[in-house]
């Protein structure tokens, strides 16, 4: 009874085996029957050194698939299967426009300009891509100096404050206060004594 269960065994192992074999050469055929293409272009700069390219990255999709620039400014992209994508160039000291590459089944590329108010208008772009300088990232913004002009400029803040100043009864009123400041100071009111009332006495 031992021998015939163990036969049967060893049949049960040998098509399962045999199954995964089948499956896992399925998933290869799909995997190479999925074509793969690669995106090349050329990154100009005004700078004369070669270091910007050290700092440089291609992103595809924001990082997805991600190429490398030569010290030539060239670059290639490998790996990437038909699709509509977004290429990036990367570097912290340089600015670059971001270009639409569409890849059909057949491995035709067309290059296209990114506008993400109208993504229907197309701009279309020469192929391989082109990316140029567009300026220098600012990560500083200059700190903004109080004026005097902000304050009289801004309605609600003179409002405020004029508020405040009239509702205390012992502090003057703010349009003399302003009358002051813009006319050089408000002269001094002479105060005058009121003459006592003669009174005529009777004889």
């Amino acid at each position: 009874m031992e021998e015939p269960i163990q036969f049967l065994q060893f049949i049960l192992c040998m098509f399962l085996f045999n199954w995964n074999s089948f499956a896992c050469g399925s998933d290869v055929d799909e995997l190479n029957d999925r074509n793969e293409f690669k995106i090349e272009g050329k990154v100009f700069v005004a700078a004369k050194d070669k270091e910007w390219t050290l700092n440089s990255r291609v992103l595809v999709d924001g990082g997805e698939y991600l190429g490398f620039v030569r010290s030539d400014g060239t670059f290639v992209v490998h790996g990437v299967p038909s699709g509509s994508y977004i290429v990036e160039i990367a570097n912290p000291n340089v600015l670059f426009e971001a270009l639409r590459v569409d890849i059909t089944s057949k491995g035709k590329m067309r290059a296209r300009r990114v506008n993400f108010l109208q993504p229907n208008q197309v701009k279309a772009v020469s192929y391989p891509l082109e990316f140029r300088e567009r300026g220098k990232p600012n990560y500083f913004h200059k700190r903004e100096q109080w004026r005097i002009t902000d304050f009289l400029f801004n309605p609600m803040e003179m409002q405020n404050q004029m508020n405040a100043l009239n509702s205390r009864p012992n502090v003057p009123d703010a349009s003399e206060i302003l009358s002051s400041f813009f006319g050089g100071g408000a002269q001094q009111k002479k105060a005058v004594k009121a003459k006592p009332l003669s009174v005529n006495k009777r004889k």
